[in-house]
């Protein structure tokens, strides 16, 4: 009869739960994330839109779910309030959609509490719409801007973190053992 030795037994226990480290953090990189849209992300349209619609890969929280319409001069354009159902979220554009270029921003958190943003420009290119409005002139201004809104790299950060954890944990356990063969047993 083969007996394990407490060294190894205590490796095959820290190997046990690196492996736990990375299998836990698997989950961050399955966050939602836009699976549709309409209009769609660059298209073209001959008809402004009088709704947007997002359909996401997960269930929204109505409560936390922003969708936001602007003009090519970063003016907001008049929109209803969101309305979620299910994984969808969609707007009603109450405001006219003249010729030019839009931006659609989100900010919707999912109901496992993860908040996912992101935006898209679409074109309505209208033959017998009225012109795109002019920008304004540029303003200097003394304030401050804004700084952008962080990304949804959280899932890198957390599977960084823990292989970096478990680099160390593996060092620590490495020099334990180096010190168990090294001391002279009773």
């Amino acid at each position: 009869m083969t007996t394990t030795s407490p060294s190894r037994r205590f490796a095959a226990a820290l190997l046990a739960g690196v492996l736990t480290l990375f299998v836990a953090a698997t989950p961050a990189r399955a966050h939602n994330g836009l699976r549709s849209a309409s209009p769609a992300r660059d298209a073209t349209l001959t008809r402004a839109p009088t709704t947007i619609t997002l359909e996401f890969l997960a269930r929204l929280d109505p409560t936390f779910t922003t969708i936001v319409l602007t003009d090519g001069t970063k003016r907001r354009v008049p929109t209803g309030d969101p309305v979620v159902s299910g994984a969808t979220g969609s707007v009603r554009v109450t405001g006219p959609l003249p010729n030019g270029t839009y931006t659609v921003a989100y900010r919707v958190v999912s109901a496992d509490g993860h908040p996912v943003q992101g935006s898209y420009p679409f074109t309505v290119a209208d033959p017998a719409g009225p012109a795109a409005p002019s920008p304004d002139p540029p303003t200097t201004s003394s304030a401050p801007t804004a700084a952008p809104a962080p990304g949804r790299g959280g899932g890198r950060a957390t599977v960084a973190g823990a292989a970096g954890g478990a680099v160390v944990v593996l060092l620590a356990a490495a020099a334990v053992l180096r010190r168990r063969r090294r001391s002279p047993r009773p």
